[in-house]
């Protein structure tokens, strides 16, 4: 939010502003070493196979693998790459003081149509030197990928940005995210209650709660990502827009018969149309 270059504010009235420290318009974060990059790599790779695992379990792995870290370094990395084990813990997950939780609404329901649930989660994506976030919107009886965004930071507004794009195709019945400070914000809460969406938050310590959209982390992971050595953001974004596009419009998936979930939303949708003009007529 701070422009340098702004021809009429300097940069101390605009930090005023916008009540921060000048600090703060001068800090430039310490990258990550090239080891702990390779280490975030592995740790990325360990954790998508068991989502289970927490660092102690993670740090077991990675020293049977010649790895030498301790479970401290292996800690730190997990909080900065936004995961955590999924066995049931206290006070885990906790979101922003004052922010909503809602309960979860999915346990046992039927998924029968195209925009009666829609998932969102983020994920930790490697670069050459660095790293990004992707967050993604999907409808889980289709596995369409309605958006999808990326971030060099955790903060809520690339999420936002991301449902702001979902919901220019439609708005689900249900919503479901986990309970993290993106999602339990009031900008990200409130665009889905204006609509009328119910909201849905993961259990503490589920891993099934939001199962569609991990299956999706794994199929980009291992079938995009991993195979590739991205640089930039910008040969991520071009790479993830490739995929995705892919993913939608051109392959099969065997729990959809066979069919692309760009055909079973758009079809299913359709369906839904029809019924609700026979409805009213």
């Amino acid at each position: 939010m701070l422009d340098p270059d702004h021809e009429s504010i300097s940069l101390r009235r605009q930090c005023d502003l916008l009540g921060l420290p000048r600090s703060t318009a001068y800090y430039a974060p310490i990258p990550e070493s090239v080891e702990n990059l390779a280490l975030m790599k592995e740790i990325d790779a360990v954790y998508l196979d068991d989502p289970s695992y927490g660092s102690r379990s993670i740090t077991a792995v990675l020293a049977n693998a010649g790895w030498e870290v301790n479970r401290k370094r292996v800690q730190r990395l997990m909080r900065l790459m936004n995961i955590a084990g999924v066995t049931p813990r206290r006070s885990t997950s906790r979101p922003s003081p004052g922010h909503r939780v809602f309960p979860y609404l999915l346990r046992n329901a039927v998924i029968s149509h195209p925009d009666q649930v829609w998932s969102t989660d983020i994920t930790y994506v490697p670069l050459r030197h660095g790293f990004v976030y992707l967050t993604a919107v999907m409808d889980w009886y289709s596995r369409y990928v309605l958006s999808w965004k990326l971030s060099n930071r955790l903060e809520g507004s690339f999420c936002v940005e991301a449902l702001d794009e979902a919901l220019a195709h439609g708005k689900p019945e249900v919503f479901n995210t986990d309970q993290g400070t993106q999602f339990t914000s009031a900008a990200f809460v409130n665009r889905l209650l204006d609509r009328s969406v119910a909201v849905s938050m993961d259990g503490r310590g589920r891993a099934l709660d939001n199962v569609f959209i991990e299956r999706l982390w794994r199929s980009v992971k291992y079938q995009e990502i991993y195979l590739r050595d991205y640089a930039t953001v910008a040969d991520v974004e071009e790479g993830l827009a490739l995929y995705f596009a892919k993913y939608n419009h051109e392959r099969p998936h065997q729990s959809l018969d066979n069919l692309t979930p760009a055909k079973v939303y758009e079809w299913g949708a359709e369906v839904q149309r029809r019924r609700r003009i026979e409805r009213c007529v």
